[in-house]
């Protein structure tokens, strides 16, 4: 397969996978679920709102939960660094001919609303309100101790067309999954790890997961065994194991009280240098759990974007 040429100079800048907006039925039992067991902090809230942050994040809001009706996915968010590449970024995406709006978010400086070809609804900002990272204040670890947001997979069939487009934007591709000749899925990032953004293919444009990291291994242990002390272990889905395939990292899949599906990883490789070659992986060699495999509903079950 002709892989694209890399971007190495895009004419914008942006930086990293930033943060989730998604819908709930509860925020209590959201709350509990987050904070309680994944050691996610709360920045602000109101009666049908949450803010949440890792405790090494030093922004505002890494998710946010709104209450509705359906549990949905509303937007991934991405940070570009500055003010100018947020008017470079509207431009480029109005030019490839999606939808563009500027939106007033809380917390957040000017908001960028789009579409990319999966259809996967989109916003960046320049700017965040800032939180007090949590470094020094051990009484605030507890659970997962998640860290900070990582990463996020869409499943989609235009996985092809993903690739071109954020290619052109300067996602570098780190890893990718063929199958009998068909590209089957690609590790695309910004912030020189193994990806910000991942499109697999399937029926979509869905949400498969997003991701925050955690200090070390033994979270993930630690945490299945708090799943299991408040007889919650049917929401522990798959792992701990480790992908041997892309990105390498152990791993623990989560399902939150609606479904929103959570990956728990404590590393990643670096993938910076201009010697840094995309990875070809060819199924059926690429196993995502490596001697483990996934159930069923890992793959092919995941959550709707809200109707827009």
């Amino acid at each position: 397969m002709q892989l694209p040429t890399p971007v190495y100079k895009p004419a914008f800048n942006i930086t990293r996978a930033s943060h989730l907006v998604s819908r709930v039925r509860d925020l209590g039992a959201s709350r509990a679920f987050y904070c309680d067991l994944l050691g996610l902090v709360v920045s602000d809230e109101t009666a049908d709102t949450l803010w949440l942050r890792g405790l090494e994040e030093a922004c505002h809001h890494s998710l946010v939960l709104k209450v509705g009706e359906q549990p949905a996915a509303e937007r991934i968010g991405m940070r570009v660094l500055t003010e100018e590449d947020l008017d470079l970024v509207q431009a480029h995406f109005a030019a490839a001919g999606f939808p563009t709006a500027f939106v007033e978010v809380p917390y957040q400086g000017r908001t960028l609303h789009t579409t990319d070809p999966a259809g996967t609804p989109l916003e960046f900002c320049a700017t965040m309100e800032p939180r007090e990272r949590l470094f020094a204040h051990a009484d605030r670890y507890h659970g997962a101790c998640a860290l900070r947001l990582d990463h996020f997979q869409i499943v989609t069939p235009q996985v092809r067309e993903s690739l071109d487009f954020y290619n052109g934007m300067g996602f570098r591709l780190s890893e990718y999954v063929m199958a009998k000749g068909s590209l089957e899925m690609v590790f695309l990032q910004r912030k020189g790890n193994p990806h910000d953004i991942v499109f697999a293919n399937r029926a979509g444009p869905r949400l498969h997961h997003c991701a925050y990291q955690v200090p070390e291994t033994h979270h993930l242990m630690h945490v299945c065994d708090l799943f299991v002390v408040k007889d919650r272990e049917g929401q522990v889905e798959f792992g701990p194991a480790r992908h041997f395939s892309p990105g390498l990292a152990r791993f623990l899949y989560l399902r939150d009280p609606d479904g929103h599906r959570v990956e728990l990883f404590p590393s990643h490789y670096h993938t910076i240098d201009i010697e840094d070659a995309p990875v070809e992986w060819e199924a059926p060699a690429f196993k995502v759990g490596g001697w483990i495999v996934p159930p069923d509903r890992w793959w092919n079950d995941t959550m709707a974007f809200a109707p827009r």
